[in-house]
């Protein structure tokens, strides 16, 4: 066999181990965005067997009209910033303490990862019966009362004015294992001797936190920024489960927007995956933006 034949067979068999991986891509991500993408461009019902061609009128009424859309994309966005702010930052100290040496760091482990793995809509109707007046049962506002802070207590799910921040507090407890355990994986690719020759040239913890964790973790910590925004920016079964949808809009995201304009007597199927396409680029903008940030602060 020639040299030629060689690179050849060598390059028809790495094709051979991508192939599944691209089929199965393109089959479950591109063909949908594509399908999706066109039925954007028309005004349809999801049923029948007439579409009427719009073009782009559909994106034209999302971005310019449709002041529910933007009002929607306001709370996701308020409930991503929450998380980014608090969830990432608990997520971090909690795997910061779990990866030195703590007694019962393995519990620790196994504890703070059950949430992400519990059902949305399970975690929401738990939550629901555990902030709200249901059938009289409100433990957060029982327990303020106990420990002597009846001021306190407040309708949380019922208020306009306090429903989104619960939502959204919900929503970091049900999400901050997912960032705990790729914190603590990146905490463990840190080699433990850049700890001890920092120790031995006088450094205290702040400074080799500051000096060594800090900038090593850069990476990891941006992974988890974009997730963070991926994920709460598509928060959905949470809401049904805890408040049961829009309320009034005050709790209204994109995705329960996505479903509204499927549903009813005027169904606007072509409009709900203009409206999906819309969310999907605004998303993969805002990950571009994040890590283009990310290298350059690097």
């Amino acid at each position: 066999m020639t040299l030629k034949q060689m690179k050849i067979k060598d390059t028809l068999e790495n094709y051979v181990f991508v192939l599944p991986a691209v089929a199965i891509f393109s089959i479950f991500y591109i063909i949908p965005f594509i399908w999706v993408f066109q039925l954007g461009l028309f005004e349809w019902d999801g049923i029948s067997f007439t579409r009427i061609f719009v073009g782009l009128d559909n994106f034209k009424e999302i971005f310019l009209q449709d002041v529910n859309w933007w009002r929607a994309m306001w709370n996701a966005g308020y409930i991503t910033l929450i998380a980014l702010l608090f969830q990432n930052i608990l997520a971090f100290m909690l795997a910061w303490a779990c990866d030195r040496q703590i007694r019962l760091k393995n519990f620790y482990r196994v504890i703070f990862f059950i949430p992400p793995v519990l059902s949305e809509i399970v975690v929401g109707m738990i939550w629901r019966f555990i902030i709200n007046d249901i059938e009289g049962a409100n433990i957060i506002n029982r327990m303020l009362a106990s420990i002597g802070f009846p001021n306190l207590m407040h309708q949380w799910l019922s208020d306009p004015k306090t429903v989104l921040t619960t939502v959204a507090a919900v929503h970091c407890w049900k999400g901050f294992g997912w960032g705990f355990l790729i914190f603590l994986a990146g905490l463990q690719t840190i080699p433990h001797q850049l700890y001890e020759s920092a120790r031995v040239d006088g450094a205290n913890a702040w400074q080799s936190f500051k000096k060594i964790t800090v900038p090593l973790m850069i990476p990891v910590t941006v992974l988890v920024a974009i997730l963070t925004v991926l994920g709460s920016m598509q928060a959905f079964a949470l809401i049904l489960g805890l408040v049961g949808g829009e309320f009034a809009g005050h709790t209204s995201v994109p995705v329960l927007r996505i479903l509204a304009s499927m549903r009813g007597s005027s169904s606007r199927f072509g409009y709900a995956c203009a409206q999906g396409i819309s969310l999907g680029m605004i998303l993969v903008t805002i990950s571009f933006i994040q890590y283009r940030f990310s290298k350059k602060g690097q």
